[in-house]
């Protein structure tokens, strides 16, 4: 009588590789996709384009530049100058723009809900003036009037009573003309210019800079002469830095249009036009004579 073969035996040897088969590679998991910053910076590189450069052509500050290609968005103000910066930088450097703004989206939370108009009609009427607030421009032109009626009644009266008259209706024009001071609360006298008694007095044989943020806020970085730093940081607006140094001042100011120069004790005005980064150096003998 002859046994067959169990057939879970072979099926087990099956299972096993045979010998001097090549076992199938495993399979490695798929890396993520690159950060918006490593993409621009990246291509900032292979264009052959520094920070400057790039923040000279997109008007986006060098900071914030710096801060992007660092996928720090904090200090672009909110996501809708976010998305305006990275489009703006893309452009620049040659890649899509519109792929790292919806990757910035899928990294935020999404892009911006437009409300379509047919909702905008349904939420009420719209508000265009307070009316709990006096007229005082109706008023002025009222008072006004009134006092010039009089006045011409007088004229056309004649009379010896005509000075006395004239120079009695001359009494109201101070409380007329008083009426819209009281309008205008959130007036305020003009900033005072900036002092330079202390710059006028440096040393000959050194460089004294002076820069005062008078419109808004700009970005400075200040070198000595052996190209140490002496400053590197936002220049609020109102706020003001003082510079002196035996050979030379370099400057790289991200808001050239806020920034006031003195160099020396004269005053050269603003260092350039708003949103422009310019590069400055000054030396004792600035500015030349005349």
């Amino acid at each position: 009588m002859t046994i067959g073969k169990s057939p879970h035996r072979d099926n087990r040897r099956s299972l096993a590789p045979a010998e001097g088969a090549v076992p199938e590679p495993v399979r490695a998991p798929a890396t993520e996709a690159a950060s918006i910053g490593s993409v621009l910076s990246a291509a900032r590189l292979r264009a052959g384009l520094t920070v400057d450069q790039v923040s000279t052509d997109t008007r986006v500050r060098v900071p914030i530049v710096h801060a992007i290609e660092e996928d720090d968005f904090g200090r672009c103000g909110g996501d809708f100058y976010a998305r305006g910066h990275i489009r703006a930088i893309a452009r620049k450097v040659g890649v899509d723009g519109e792929a790292l703004v919806a990757q910035y989206d899928a990294a935020h939370g999404g892009a911006p809900v437009t409300q379509p108009r047919g909702q905008l009609l349904d939420t009420g009427p719209i508000k265009i003036t307070d009316h709990r607030r006096p007229n005082w421009t109706t008023a002025m032109v009222l008072a006004i009037v009134a006092v010039v009626g009089l006045i011409g009644f007088n004229l056309v009266s004649g009379g010896p009573s005509r000075s006395t008259s004239a120079g009695a209706a001359s009494a109201p024009l101070p409380s007329a003309s008083a009426a819209p001071a009281t309008v205008t609360p959130s007036a305020q006298p003009p900033a005072p210019a900036p002092s330079i008694a202390a710059i006028a007095a440096a040393p000959a044989d050194k460089v004294t800079v002076k820069l005062v943020a008078e419109k808004d806020t700009s970005w400075v970085s200040a070198l000595d002469g052996a190209g140490k730093s002496l400053f590197q940081n936002n220049l609020d607006q109102g706020k003001d830095q003082t510079f002196t140094d035996p050979k030379q001042i370099k400057l790289v100011i991200g808001n050239a249009g806020a920034v006031h120069v003195y160099v020396n004790g004269k005053d050269l005005g603003a260092a350039g036009e708003d949103g422009q980064v310019v590069h400055l150096t000054y030396t004792p003998g600035d500015p030349q004579a005349g």
